[in-house]
């Protein structure tokens, strides 16, 4: 062996035995730092702390509104409660470590509409059923986003644009008119469907005056670009109207309820803390093993209604933000979706198996970008924050509805300024999205929505003579959606074949 040969060996042995710097391993020595990455993305602890205190103020409303709606429909408001803080930490935690990307999860608003309103008491589904098919709608969801599968992309990029648009566009008047009812503002009438609520006991003492407030009062300080107006406006109206004065709640046009005043006003029962669920926890699981033919038709018609929206609600919802972030490649994909896709899905698992109805990516995830989130520590930071929820049961519980309800209107507007994005001039298009947007809110269903403006959608383009420019996948979903409500005699094609299977 030569001298040179020697030293280069030499050389060799030195560099091996001494400690790799960091420039190699990528490793700092700051858990934060090599866990996100937070110097390469252009960022800061503070920038991302600060961003992601910003989106739990954005959207914390979500621990008043989602229990006090999921509790109407028979999951116990406690329980409800847990499983709202938990599913949005376990969303947020994995969205931050695995996807690393400022993404916050929680319940989603629409879809516990739809839960609790059209299909526990619309469709007269226990809410245990419910919770199951959200389970099992998370499930497939997460076995579609993994790469080796690659079904979502397919799927999502089958389904025409506008109609996609349409989908979020129909929920954001589906939740204002259930924000309308609970504020008192919209009875139900023999003659007209629906009519003005308000009476002639419209005074200081009525709650429909004190949603109305609220409401303004939020869209004031939304339009003033002040974080957190959501949950402001809420707990403002909730110690004046509802604590102070005592206000009359007109939820759903029925008697008024008494909901307090300072006179019997207990502050140490703001500080319950909300334990593990009593009945909710694992429900869904127990309920699987009670489906039989009399109601698997409209389990699998409500699992595939939560499976759709909760993928394009998800898929519009990280395309949008991502790109706000810079997210978006060259090839207007977002970077790391499968895994925020995951993230999304295992967080509905989590959320159906504690009690809520499904968890998905919140648009108001965009504020703590515009405060400079780029990393997943935002999401965390969010994630941590939604547990405090549990510190305060009492709090939440004592919120009027009318005092929360204005929440719903205010994200149902936020949700229609995507519909200018359809493109109206194109008749076979538009006729199809407009169905969507109007059967959601004039149904009371998410499920009808999606359902018939994809029928109508495939029928049109039948009827032009352009059977060609639909996608399989399209028509094979228009033909399941059809088979759920025609069939013979009084059933559908689904009932009339589980009845002859079981």
């Amino acid at each position: 062996m030569s001298d040179d040969d020697t030293e280069n060996n030499s050389d060799t042995d030195v560099d091996t035995e001494s400690p790799m710097p960091p420039a190699d391993t990528g490793s700092t020595g700051d858990f934060l730092e090599d866990t996100f990455g937070i110097t390469k993305a252009g960022s800061t602890v503070e920038t991302e702390i600060r961003a992601g205190v910003t989106t739990f103020l954005t959207m914390a409303y979500i621990l008043f509104v989602n229990p006090d709606m999921l509790s109407i429909g028979g999951i116990p408001f406690n329980d409800a409660l847990f499983a709202t803080a938990f599913a949005a930490f376990v969303g947020c935690v994995v969205m931050g470590l695995w996807a690393n990307k400022p993404f916050a999860l929680a319940p989603g608003m629409g879809l516990n509409a739809y839960f609790t309103f059209a299909v526990v008491l619309g469709m007269g589904i226990a809410w245990e059923v419910a919770l199951a098919a959200v389970l099992v709608e998370g499930v497939i969801f997460l076995i579609l986003s993994l790469p080796q599968v690659g079904w979502r992309t397919e799927m999502i990029n089958s389904i025409p644009k506008d109609l996609k648009i349409a989908t979020g566009a129909g929920i954001g008047m589906f939740l204002a008119i259930i924000g309308f009812r609970e504020m008192g503002w919209i009875v139900d009438n023999g003659a007209t469907l629906v009519d003005l609520g308000i009476t002639e006991s419209f005074t200081h003492q009525s709650g429909e005056v004190w949603a109305l407030i609220c409401l303004l009062a939020i869209a004031v300080m939304m339009a003033r670009g002040m974080k957190g107006a959501m949950i402001y406006g809420i707990l403002g109206t909730t110690i004046i109207g509802g604590w102070i004065v005592g206000a009359s709640d007109p939820y759903n046009g029925v008697a008024a309820v008494d909901v307090g005043s300072m006179d019997n006003f207990d502050a140490g029962a703001l500080f319950e803390v909300a334990g593990l669920p009593e009945e909710s926890m694992f429900a869904a699981v127990g309920a699987l093993g009670d489906l039989s033919g009399d109601n698997l038709g409209d389990f699998i018609l409500v699992m595939i209604a939560f499976l759709f929206v909760d993928i394009f609600d998800t898929s519009g919802t990280l395309y949008s933000v991502g790109r706000q972030a810079g997210f978006v490649d060259e090839n207007d994909e977002l970077e790391n979706s499968d895994e925020a896709f995951m993230a999304d899905a295992t967080a509905t698992i989590a959320g159906a198996l504690a009690g809520t109805s499904t968890t998905t990516t919140y648009i108001e995830s965009g504020a703590g970008v515009e405060e400079g989130g780029r990393t997943g520590l935002t999401a965390v930071v969010v994630g941590v924050l939604m547990l405090s929820g549990l510190l305060f049961a009492g709090l939440f519980k004592a919120i009027p509805a009318f005092a929360a309800a204005p929440a719903l209107v205010i994200v149902g507007a936020m949700m229609m300024k995507q519909a200018g994005d359809i493109n109206w001039d194109d008749k076979e298009m538009a006729i199809p999205a407009f169905i969507t947007m109007v059967m959601m809110p004039f149904t009371y269903s998410i499920a009808d929505g999606i359902a018939w403006g994809l029928i109508s959608y495939v029928i049109i383009k039948i009827g032009m003579g352009k059977m060609d420019k639909l996608n399989p996948v399209v028509n094979v979903l228009a033909v399941l959606m059809l088979m759920f409500y025609i069939g013979p005699g009084d059933q559908s094609t689904f009932d009339w074949i589980l009845s002859a299977i079981f």
